[in-house]
This record gives structure tokens, C-alpha cells and sequence, in this order.
């Protein structure tokens, strides 16, 4: 199951619910450490020097648990109490190039501006730019605003202990964070918290999409039609169809324009490819449809604006609408059972709430709300760092894989390909939330399969392995 974004007193009462049924904080740490010494061995090598800074707290507690149960590698801790004097052996064991840095100094306990030592300690830190592991939140950061005690250590990984903390997730928290990962079982009894914004994790995936029937037929699993491609832009109709053929519909058509139907249709062997004309039907047993990689030529603009509006108000089938498409819809009502869904990165989603990226970002939930509201109730996958998944009400979803190698053309084609081709299939379509939320989860643990091995990895590499996370 997802698990809830919570504040750190949300925190503080579920760890006293756990408490109260016998089981005990030192068990919790215990685990803890296991945890983060499991998580640690997998970012090492065999015989590197991972440094723990242990404070007061019980994120020193973690740290300490941690050190004590790591193995193959070696384990200095290093406690820092007191700042005034502590400068001196931290900057002695950081000349020593520990392969990692695990911050147990400060946690969600923290709630009053740094002192100039403390500051001066986290940048010696920042400054070795010596990989950061941080453990629940990065020492100096807010774990319910997301602003800093006056400073913060930059994690690489921050590995937060049971659910992720409000803060973490705001834009100005993100260059603290790093990457954020939970630390779901812990000892902590099921969190009693039920909330708007939840952290998908890999789990939520077991056992889906269901097994296929060993008897089924092409035709169990749907037609999509893509409507892509331009002169300039004939790679996207490539990848977004890639995308979709990988969700394994039984049937895919692109409609694609006649100046690139040569390199589109070239690069295409199982999936059938027309040329696109303002009058044109799709397939009489189409069950999905995307709209909109790669149609950024202006010569198509009106004709395709028309087109896109036309199918937006009366296709009966799912309607994915990326990319330049995005710019041709207009607010309108739509019957309930619609299925549509929109897939704008913070630009894009910036121009169709006629506001700007950065006050997108600075309120992605909300972005969510209002352009799901706008466009018909319809299902609304905010791209970027933590892609968000929801619509104007009820559960929305924080992704919790990718990397920044996804920054890169074509990755959005992919995706919006890959969501058409599952949306194809009925039985996937019978659950809306489920789909959408693993698709995305799927575009980004594939990037974070390849990024595992290889650095210089571009779309297509992606495209032949979305999909196949586990």
C-alpha cells in the first residue's frame, strides 16, 4: 500500500501508537540501523570507509545502531556534541576520502536557527562533496517546510524512517534531499494516518498487471491510436509508439503527417501506420488514443487544434493529451466516466493555468487540483522530479523512481506512449489510478535500472527497457 506524506508531529503520534502496544524504541532503532547499513553496503564497495556523524538525538542512535551492524566495510563514528570543538577531527576524517558520509546529526526534532559552529561544520561538510547518506531528514533541514536552520547538508540520498516527511518534498528542500528513499519497516505498527498526498513504492505493484489468460487473443487487448509526429519532429511519434507497443495492447496505429510518413513508417515494424488528414476517423475499435508528440509544426496547428477538441469531447475510449496537443484544449465539462488524461511538465502546465513554472512548482498538488478541475475532472500526471499523479479530488500520488538522465527529448514521448498502450487494454483501464501510477513508476525505474550500469544512456535505450522493472 502507498503510504502517507506526514508531518513530523503526525510522526512523533504514530511513534507513541507504536509504542503504546508493547514494542519499544530500541527495537525501532535496531532496525533502523539494519536498514541503513543495508542501504549503505549497496552504495560501497568491499573495504571502503563510511563515516558516521552521530549526534544527540535518536538520529545518532540510528547512526550508531547502523555503524554497529555494518559489514565488509569499516565503520568510524565520529559524535559531535558539541561544535565549538568538533571542527578539527571532522575535518581529519573527511582528509581521509571516506567513500561515504552517513548524517545522523540532526533530525525531525530540530526547530531553532543553527549557531555559526554548527553552520560552519555542515558546509566543511558540503564542501568535501564526499557523498551524503542522511538519515530520515539531512541535518539543518525543516522536515515540515522544507527551509533550511540557517544550513543544511546536500544528501545525495536522504533515507527517511517510515514515511516521508512534508518538507522533504517541497522544491526548496530538493537540493538537501537528493534522492529520497523510505524506510518503510522499521518496527512501527501500519501508519493510522489516512491523507491526501501519498509515496508510491515498488510494492504496490505486486502482482500487476495481472497474468495474461493462456488462451488470449490480439484482440483481449486492445487497439491504440497514436495521432504524432511532424516535419522536425517524426522522432517523437517513434518513441511515443515504442512506449505504447512495450504495454503490450494487441494492436497499435500511428497517424502520422505525409512528410515524415517515410522515416516514421521506416522505423516501425509490428504496428501499422496511416497518414493523418483533418478528416480522417480512427480505427472502429480503437480503445485508447494519444494525442499530441512531436505535432509542434505550425502548418498543422489549426487543423489538429480542431481535430484534438473534437476527440477530447466525444472519443468513449481513454484520450491521452501530451505535448503540443496540450495547447489545444479549452475548460469544459465532460461526461463522469471520460477517462482523459493530461501530461504536462511545469511548463506546460504553467500555460494552461496562464501562471508561470515556477509558481507551478511551488504548489504541485495544487497545479494538479486546478487543471484537473478545468479540464473536465480528467486524471492529470504532473511531470518532473516526483511526478505527481491525481485529479481535482480524492488520493494524489508522489512518485518515488527516476533520476535527472530523464531530463532528456523524448523522455515524455516515451511515457505518454507507454500510458495510451496500457490504457488500451480493458482490464487495465477498469482501475485509472493503478495504471497510471505504475506506468510512471515504470518509465522511472527503468531509468534507474539502466543508470545502475551505464551513465550515457539515451531514450532509446529506455524505450527497450520500460516495462520490465520488477
Amino acid at each position: 500500500m502507498p503510504i502517507p506524506v506526514i508531518s513530523s508531529v503526525q510522526m512523533r503520534e504514530w511513534e507513541r501508537a507504536t509504542w503504546a502496544t508493547g514494542q519499544t524504541e530500541a527495537e525501532v532503532i535496531r532496525r533502523v540501523g539494519k536498514r541503513v547499513a543495508r542501504r549503505v553496503r549497496k552504495l560501497t564497495r568491499a573495504g571502503d570507509t563510511i563515516l558516521f556523524l552521530v549526534g544527540k538525538g535518536h538520529n545518532g542512535d540510528d547512526a550508531r545502531a547502523a555503524a554497529k551492524q555494518l559489514q565488509g566495510r569499516r565503520a568510524e563514528v565520529l559524535e559531535m556534541f558539541l561544535p565549538a570543538t568538533d571542527l578539527l577531527p571532522l575535518e581529519s576524517a573527511l582528509s581521509e576520502k571516506p567513500a561515504l558520509i552517513v548524517d545522523g546529526l540532526f533530525g525531525i526534532g530540530l526547530n531553532r536557527p543553527l549557531s555559526e559552529a554548527w553552520q560552519k561544520i555542515i558546509s566543511t561538510i558540503n564542501t568535501s562533496k564526499i557523498p551524503v547518506m542522511a538519515i530520515d531528514v539531512p541535518s539543518g533541514l525543516n522536515a515540515d517546510t522544507g527551509e533550511t536552520f540557517g544550513a543544511a547538508i546536500a544528501a545525495t540520498i536522504t533515507f527517511t524512517i517510515g514515511a516521508p516527511k512534508t518538507g522533504l518534498l517541497a522544491p526548496t528542500a530538493w537540493p538537501f534531499v537528493g534522492r529520497l528513499e523510505v524506510a518503510e519497516d522499521v518496527g512501527l505498527i501500519p501508519c493510522p494516518l489516512a491523507l491526501e498526498l501519498n509515496w508510491t513504492l515498488p510494492e504496490d505493484f505486486q502482482n500487476f498487471p495481472l497474468a495474461r489468460n493462456v488462451a488470449a487473443n490480439k484482440g483481449d487487448f486492445g487497439h491504440v491510436a497514436i495521432v504524432a509526429g511532424s516535419f522536425g519532429f517524426h522522432g517523437a511519434a517513434i518513441l511515443a509508439t515504442r512506449g505504447a507497443q512495450r504495454a503490450h495492447p494487441g494492436l497499435a496505429t500511428v497517424f502520422t503527417q505525409k512528410n515524415v510518413f517515410v522515416p516514421v513508417a521506416s522505423q516501425l515494424q509490428s504496428t501499422m501506420v496511416n497518414i493523418w488528414q483533418p478528416e480522417i476517423s480512427l480505427p472502429a475499435k480503437t480503445t485508447s488514443a494519444l494525442i499530441g508528440p512531436g505535432l509542434a509544426a505550425p502548418e498543422i496547428a489549426n487543423a489538429m487544434e480542431k481535430f484534438t477538441r473534437e476527440l477530447w469531447r466525444t472519443a468513449t475510449f481513454p484520450l491521452v493529451v501530451d505535448a503540443s496537443a496540450l495547447d489545444f484544449l479549452i475548460t469544459e465539462t465532460l461526461p463522469k466516466n471520460f477517462i482523459r488524461v493530461l501530461t504536462p511538465h511545469p511548463g506546460e502546465a504553467a500555460r494552461l493555468l496562464k501562471t508561470t513554472a515556477a509558481q507551478v512548482q511551488a504548489n504541485r498538488v495544487a497545479a494538479v487540483r486546478e487543471l484537473s478541475k478545468n479540464f473536465g475532472d480528467c486524471w492529470v500526471i504532473l511531470k518532473g522530479h516526483e511526478t505527481l499523479v491525481g485529479r481535482s479530488a480524492g488520493n494524489i500520488f508522489v512518485n518515488s523512481s527516476g533520476n535527472p538522465q530523464l531530463a532528456q527529448g523524448g523522455s515524455g514521448d516515451l511515457l505518454a506512449g507507454f500510458i495510451a498502450g496500457l490504457l488500451a487494454q480493458p482490464a487495465l483501464a477498469a482501475d485509472v489510478e493503478t495504471t497510471l501510477r505504475y506506468a510512471v513508476w515504470q518509465h522511472g525505474a527503468a531509468a534507474d535500472k539502466i543508470s545502475l550500469t551505464r551513465n550515457n544512456w539515451t531514450v532509446e535505450d529506455l524505450a527497450a527497457e520500460i516495462g520490465n522493472a520488477r
